[in-house]
């Protein structure tokens, strides 16, 4: 497994390198960036994947979110995926952003088009780890995961489904309960086909009421999001199966905040301590 890097650039001591690679999960060649932190150079350091939201690759988050700053202060790498397979020969829906390409949902494919090509989930938990730690200087295993709404939705589903192997989790603005809302039946319906049944399984509200587990999960939503207004990220019903089941959770509902990076930026310096604190246990 090969990894050729394609740009490299300093922050805070560190470097922010964009790499491509030839993906066998997902039939094509996808493109990642890693923040490297200052403590790389001396030894293998921590991982916290940031898992982006719909129309997004992993350019936004490394130019918007302000987050190197912290993990440089931290000693934690950065990993930002794609958030769909790309190519020419990838199925897309190119007059919908909420479908197809940048549209991934982190879920494993079973219907045509789609499942060709889109395997998100088994690439985020085993494929890109497994490539990065044979490659980079990251400490094996050692991980976090966040991300921000479709994203976020990918965090929490990664972290419940595998809770051994990731620290802690995190999210802004997820998808809380896709079965349930307009985005998620869009693309589940697509990539999963009629079976209501088979959706539950990249539900975070559904994985909870059925067992599902972690240490703690923290969540930030802007109370001025008009996504949470139009009912697509549903984090009471997350709150509520996470109050029956025990788990536990910090939302923390931020006023007058939107759905955009101007949010993320602000929170995610206690974010990365969040996790950081965790993978340094």
């Amino acid at each position: 497994m090969t990894i050729q890097r394609i740009e490299s650039v300093k922050e805070f001591d560190g470097f922010l390198n964009r790499y491509t690679h030839e993906s066998k999960v997902l039939d094509c060649e996808m493109t990642f960036s890693v923040y490297l932190p200052p403590q790389a150079t001396k030894g293998n350091v921590p991982a916290i994947y940031w898992l982006s939201g719909l129309t997004c690759t992993d350019d936004n988050a490394r130019t918007k979110a302000g987050a190197q700053r912290y993990a440089s202060e931290h000693g934690v790498a950065l990993i930002f995926p794609d958030t769909s397979p790309r190519g020419d020969d990838v199925a897309d829906e190119p007059d919908r952003y909420d479908l197809g390409k940048g549209a991934g949902f982190y879920v494993n494919s079973t219907q045509q088009p789609w499942a060709k090509h889109y395997q998100m989930y088994d690439y985020i938990v085993t494929e890109l780890p497994a490539l990065l730690e044979a490659n980079l200087p990251l400490i094996p295993g050692v991980k976090s995961v966040t991300g921000h709404s479709m994203g976020g939705h990918g965090a929490l589903i990664c972290a419940l489904k595998n809770p051994d192997l990731y620290k802690s989790v995190s999210a802004f603005s997820p998808i809380c309960n896709p079965i349930n809302c307009g985005w998620g039946k869009g693309c589940f319906s697509a990539y999963l086909g009629d079976d209501e049944s088979t959706w539950n399984a990249y539900d975070a509200t559904e994985l909870v009421a059925s067992g599902a587990k972690v240490n703690d999960i923290l969540i930030d939503q802007g109370l001025g999001d008009e996504f949470y207004d139009e009912k697509q990220l549903l984090p009471e019903n997350f709150q509520a199966a996470c109050d029956e089941a025990g788990q536990s959770v910090t939302i923390r509902m931020q006023e007058g905040y939107d759905h955009s990076y101007h949010f993320i930026s602000t929170f995610i310096g206690e974010h990365i301590a969040y996790h950081a604190k965790a993978l340094k246990a």
